[in-house]
């Protein structure tokens, strides 16, 4: 059995992707799993839950700032009220970005993600490169996210594991003071609460 085993493993391809569509083969080959499975778990994470959820605990962090301490000191009470935790989401811990520190989230083992918060985590997220060099240049690789970090202020890196994940909450722009709760969640993308960018005027991209 062990032989057999090892031969699957060795004909799967290099590549995570083509590597997790070789697995699906696999198992829809076996009745194990079924597309519309499947297509019901990406459509969840994708439409239902996702960036708009941590877009939400941001924007009613910035204008609140009782809910706020709690979001940061109370965190899984928070999430549990809300029921933003379990499945990718427990054990999550929230950051705060200030004028004197940056923070940038990262898994080094694999890709732990609080899903229920972010939704499906971005490829760059997951991939080796960014894995191992948020570590060791976080200022180098927030400069390729066109994200130019002044050098008075400290870059902290979190490393995530199953045991504990984070959201970053960033800094409210000065030119959204005064929106409404519902017009600032337009403001938060899913890379602000990575902390590989910041909040956006809605329209507006990154150069």
């Amino acid at each position: 059995m062990e032989k057999k085993n090892n031969k699957y493993h060795n004909s799967f391809p290099l590549d995570p992707e083509a590597r997790v569509k070789a697995l699906k083969t696999i198992l829809e080959t076996k009745g194990l799993v079924e597309q519309e499975a499947l297509d019901e778990i990406l459509d969840t994470y994708q439409n239902k839950v996702g960036p708009i959820n941590g877009a939400k605990l941001i924007a009613k962090a910035w204008i609140d700032s009782s809910f706020k301490n709690d979001l940061l000191e109370q965190t899984e009470k928070v999430l549990t009220e809300l029921n933003l935790s379990g499945r990718q989401g427990e054990h999550v811990t929230v950051v705060e970005n200030t004028s004197e520190i940056h923070n940038l989230v990262v898994c080094t083992l694999c890709s732990c993600y609080p899903w229920p918060l972010l939704g499906l985590p971005p490829s760059w997220y997951k991939s080796d490169a960014y894995r191992s060099r948020a570590v060791r240049e976080p200022r180098k690789v927030l400069e390729e996210f066109n994200l130019l970090i002044p050098n008075s202020k400290k870059v902290r890196v979190w490393d995530s594991t199953s045991e504990m994940r984070y959201l970053v909450l960033p800094q409210q722009p000065e030119d959204s003071i005064g929106l409404s709760e519902d017009e600032l969640v337009n403001w938060v993308t899913r890379d602000c609460m990575i902390g590989a960018g910041i909040p956006k005027r809605p329209g507006k991209f990154n150069d």
